[in-house]
C-alpha cells in the first residue's frame, strides 16, 4: 500500500479548545497537522499566525506540521513559522517574486519546502523547482475559505505531477487540499496523490462532546484509500 498521509486542516476545527482538538484528531489516527495561513491579501480571509503553531507545540503536538502559507509576499513570515516548529512550509509561486530564492530560504530554516497551485494556475515552474521541492499541493479549491466544493479538473493536474515526479524520481509528496471526504478519496489516490487535506469533511464530524469522534470518518477514508488502484 503506497505511504498514503491524512492531514486534517485546523481551519475547520473549533478554535476555542485548538489543543484538545488537534490531540484527538492525531490520536484518531491523522498523520499531519495542516496549517492554512490567510492573510486577507493574498486571500480574501484572515486566519493564523506562527503563534499558534508554537502553541501547539507547547501543548505536546509532536505530528508533522504542513504550513500552507496564502500570504503576499512570503518570505518574511517563513523564519517564524520555521522557528515555531513548521515541518513543511509550501507558497504559491505568484506570492514570491523570485521562486527558487524563497524555496532556498525555506531549507535554510529548516524545513521542507512546496509549492501550491491554484486550480487554474499553471505548473510550468515545476519544470525548474521540482527537484528542489519535498511537496506539490494542488487546490482542488479556490484558496480562502473552507467547506467547498471539489474541483475535478484537478485530477489532470494530480496526474500530470505525478508523472513528473516518477519521471524525475523524485522523493516528494503529492498533496491534495480542498472538498476531500470519504466520497472522492479513492479516486483522487488513484489519480496520484499520497496526501490528503481534509478540514470541514473529518472537524465536521459527529458530536463535539465525543474524543472518539474523528475515529469513524479517519477510518472510512482509510478503508477507501484500502481499496485504491495504483
Amino acid at each position: 500500500m503506497a505511504d498514503f498521509k491524512i492531514a486534517p486542516s485546523i481551519l475547520s476545527a473549533d478554535f476555542a479548545r485548538l489543543g484538545e482538538e488537534v490531540v484527538n484528531v492525531i490520536n484518531s489516527g491523522a498523520d499531519i497537522v495542516h496549517f492554512d495561513v490567510m492573510d486577507n491579501h493574498y486571500v480574501p480571509n484572515l486566519t493564523i499566525g506562527p503563534l499558534v503553531c508554537e502553541a501547539l507545540r507547547k501543548h505536546g503536538i509532536k505530528a508533522d506540521i504542513d504550513v500552507h502559507l496564502m500570504v503576499k509576499p512570503v518570505d518574511r513570515i517563513i523564519p517564524d513559522f520555521a522557528k515555531a516548529g513548521a515541518t513543511y512550509i509550501t507558497f504559491h509561486p505568484e506570492a514570491s517574486e523570485h521562486i527558487d530564492r524563497t524555496i532556498g530560504l525555506i531549507k535554510e530554516s529548516g524545513c521542507k519546502a512546496g509549492l501550491v497551485f491554484n486550480p487554474a494556475t499553471p505548473l510550468d515552474v515545476l519544470e525548474y523547482t521540482l527537484p528542489k521541492l519535498d511537496m506539490v499541493l494542488l487546490m482542488s479549491v479556490n484558496p480562502g475559505f473552507g467547506g467547498q466544493k471539489f474541483i475535478p479538473y484537478v485530477l489532470d493536474k494530480a496526474r500530470k505531477v505525478r508523472q513528473m515526479i516518477k519521471a524525475g524520481g523524485y522523493n516528494c509528496r503529492l498533496e491534495i487540499d480542498g472538498g476531500v471526504g470519504p466520497a472522492n478519496i479513492k479516486e483522487v489516490a488513484e489519480a496520484g496523490v499520497d496526501t490528503f487535506v481534509a478540514g470541514s469533511a473529518i472537524f465536521g464530524a459527529a458530536k463535539a462532546s465525543d474524543p472518539n469522534r474523528y475515529d469513524t470518518v479517519l477510518k472510512a477514508m482509510r478503508d477507501e484509500l484500502a481499496k485504491a488502484k495504483i
